[in-house]
């Protein structure tokens, strides 16, 4: 009798990296990452953007670049569509033209993705604090509407199984990254957290808007008027503030009357400045002195308050 021999198995080939997640289905690629969620700053990248209102354009032309963790100052004259162009760069406002990308999303086909990326840190008429509640309240505000809305699904599901404990302890967290980031110190507020915002002076009130704002880990904030009313020591103190803030990664949009020289720690300085003529030039094109107010100019500022009436309001 003759015994047969069992055959060798056939060794298996390593199958190549195909970059699909192996738990998918066949035949079908792990879903692209959403930019919205990546870490790190947005980069802002608009060509012959322009916005037209009721009455003609509030700003055309204009043409920015700059990498993420970068300070991008919009400067010009009232009027000439600085918290306009502001707005639409965060996706509060639709484009008329051109066409931009902040973090890699398309402005004018993924606005509410870009609104999920950037966040308005200070811009009155839009997002003004409540003068009466305390800056305790606000922070605590903040951190429970960005724990019920401002999560992803995920995040959101892994969040509450999380205990209470741990639940407490992440949002303390959180909160204070937060006021580190923005230079606040509750213990130098006159109340410590039960100080009211309308006894804040402007530079505290703006760092607490950047608190509130990083609250919800953006990629880019926006900050309208940073040196409005402002001392010159002040004004330092206020460019210094966002220049920590784009160190630390995120893109800072800023309007202003006047650009600085530079910012500290070498931080990029990206300068816009807006003109009614010509939608905006660079630093090195624009006129020494500022064009004399006309009537076109309160033309565009009666344009420039109905947009921002209608943002407010939705």
């Amino acid at each position: 009798m003759t015994r047969h021999q069992p055959e060798p198995e056939p060794q298996r080939q390593p199958e190549p990296d195909t970059g699909r997640d192996p738990a998918a289905p066949a035949g079908r690629a792990a879903p692209a990452p959403d930019p919205a969620e990546l870490p790190g700053g947005a980069a802002v990248e608009a060509e012959g953007i322009g916005l037209k209102g009721p009455r003609g354009w509030v700003f055309r032309e204009v043409t920015v670049e700059a990498a993420p963790g970068s300070v991008v100052a919009l400067t010009g004259a009232s009027g000439t569509g600085r918290t306009c162009l502001l707005l639409a760069l965060t996706g509060r406002m639709k484009l008329t033209e051109g066409k931009a990308r902040i973090g890699g999303l398309r402005l004018r086909k993924q606005a509410a993705a870009v609104r999920r990326t950037a966040a308005l840190a200070h811009v009155p008429g839009v997002d003004d604090l409540e003068p009466s509640l305390t800056v305790g309240e606000h922070l605590r505000e903040r951190v429970l509407l960005q724990r019920r809305y401002g999560t992803a699904p995920l995040a959101a599901l892994k969040a509450a199984l999380r205990s209470p404990r741990q639940r407490r302890a992440d949002a303390r967290r959180v909160h204070d990254e937060a006021l580190a980031a923005a230079g606040l110190d509750l213990a130098t507020l006159p109340k410590g957290p039960r100080t009211a915002v309308r006894d804040l002076e402007r530079l505290e009130r703006l760092r607490l808007c950047v608190a509130l704002a990083l609250i919800g880990r953006p990629r880019l904030i926006a900050v309208d008027d940073v040196d409005l009313k402002l001392s010159a020591p002040l004004r330092e103190e206020a460019w210094a503030l966002l220049a920590s803030v784009a160190a630390s990664g995120v893109t800072v949009l800023a309007v202003c009357g006047e650009a600085p020289a530079g910012l500290p720690g070498d931080v990029p300085l990206v300068v816009v400045v807006t003109d009614r003529a010509t939608g905006a030039r660079t630093a090195e094109d624009a006129p020494a002195e500022p064009a004399p107010k006309t009537d076109d100019t309160d033309e565009t500022e009666k344009e420039t308050a109905d947009a921002l009436a209608e943002t407010g309001r939705a």
